[in-house]
């Protein structure tokens, strides 16, 4: 009997073809369904991969978390690391101290946030290595200066240029003095993308603690988590390890917003186009209500054969179900094939229209990224094929309930 409902249902479906109005909803409500599953596999997998770009470029560079002393250097930092490096959770550390400064030269200024670092342990916790003009990073001494390529661009530097630094002091009272002064050399640029290249200034823990007044120790220690997501959870188990008194921060403080704004995105676009998809779908109660208006003899033959309501009942949801499944995996195999070529037909957008999609200086990235997953275009068919499947009850319910006496007795 299954086959058999299988067997009927198609031949409708097929037979419904001679009705060109029926044909033109029927295939309107599969291309709908086509288009809005396509078009949702195509902006998840976009979304999947600024999620991984931000992991793999941004995180890769700002610390997964840090604790800042409050009010005394940290002198036994090394130990605190190593502590904190024995919980498996932690890949690394490293020490830093940071401040607020200026950089002036030809007249301009710049404010911008110096970070001290040791490149023994920085490089472990960071890969900012691989952002370098020019590669590699090998050293970084007592009067250079790593500096953010937004910044120097500002400030028409080049490696090679000198730059005045100039940092803010404070007498016993609390009031302002005269700056510090100190000449560097332009070592390295930073040249990774959005607000990073505008703000990163890098120079040798010795120096920036000198400048700053954390000599004798650290301001802080920075660490590099395996599983990014559980940041928070972790900076504090290990803060709380330590015997000072300590600001406690994570990247969902300071680069939060960039995940949050994904998700909230995401969100949106599942919404929108699900809306879209259930739109398309319910096109297919339209070609149902008019395919069981013209197969009513049909129907009635079939019922005084024998046929069950449940029979008729079944053979119009599977009428229905065609639109739906072949839909859906139109659509899913375009978005699969767009998905996977997102980046290159983005390049060929950008030829085309002869400037970048992506500004680098306003978003950590200069490309369109995409990140195929499999669960995502699963679960897009699913949505879409129940989303036909209900829109197709209604119909095979009146479908069900014709009275053969009825419409044998009207065609007589």
């Amino acid at each position: 009997m299954q086959h058999l409902a299988l067997w009927i249902a198609f031949r409708f479906s097929r037979a419904r073809q001679r009705n060109r109005f029926i044909s033109f909803i029927s295939a309107s409500s599969t291309f709908g369904i086509a288009l809005g599953v396509m078009v949702l596999i195509t902006l998840l997998s976009a979304m999947n991969g600024f999620e991984q770009a931000l992991k793999d470029r941004l995180l890769s560079v700002v610390p997964h978390g840090e604790v800042t002393a409050v009010r005394e250097p940290i002198v036994d930092w090394k130990s605190l690391s190593a502590s904190a490096i024995a919980d498996p959770a932690v890949v690394a550390a490293a020490p830093f101290v940071k401040f607020n400064a200026m950089l002036e030269r030809g007249g301009k200024m710049k404010a911008i946030e110096s970070r001290g670092v040791d490149l023994d342990y920085e490089l472990d916790v960071s890969d900012i290595g691989a952002y370098l003009l020019p590669e590699p990073a090998d050293t970084l001494v007592d009067n250079e200066l790593w500096l953010g390529k937004t910044i120097a661009d500002e400030l028409s530097l080049a490696v090679g240029d000198k730059v005045m630094m100039l940092i803010p002091t404070l007498d016993p009272q609390m009031r302002m003095k005269p700056p510090k002064r100190k000449m560097f050399v332009v070592k390295r640029l930073i040249q990774m993308g959005g607000e990073l290249d505008a703000s990163a200034a890098l120079i040798s823990i010795d120096t920036a603690a000198e400048l700053s007044g954390w000599q004798g120790g650290v301001q802080g220690i920075r660490f590099k988590f395996g599983d990014v997501m559980a940041a928070p959870r972790l900076v504090r188990n290990a803060a709380y390890e330590m015997a000072h008194y300590l600001y406690i921060s994570d990247w969902t403080r300071t680069q939060g917003h960039l995940y949050s704004d994904i998700q909230l995105v995401r969100g949106i676009v599942y919404m929108v186009l699900t809306l879209v998809i259930a739109v398309a779908s319910f096109n297919i109660v339209s070609t149902l209500v008019l395919a069981v208006q013209d197969k009513q003899s049909e129907i009635a033959i079939l019922k005084t054969m024998g046929t069950t309501d449940a029979m008729v009942m079944k053979i119009f949801i599977l009428q229905g179900l065609f639109n739906g499944v072949l839909g859906s995996l139109i659509g899913a195999g375009l978005g699969v094939l767009i998905a996977s070529s997102l980046g290159q037909i983005a390049q060929g957008v950008e030829r085309l229209l002869g400037h970048k999609l992506l500004d680098a200086e306003i978003y950590f990235i200069d490309f369109l990224p995409s990140l195929l997953s499999i669960s995502d275009v699963v679960f897009t068919v699913i949505v879409a094929i129940a989303l036909s499947l209900l829109a197709t009850l209604y119909p095979a319910w009146k479908a069900s309930k014709i009275l053969p006496a009825n419409v044998l007795g009207q065609s007589v």
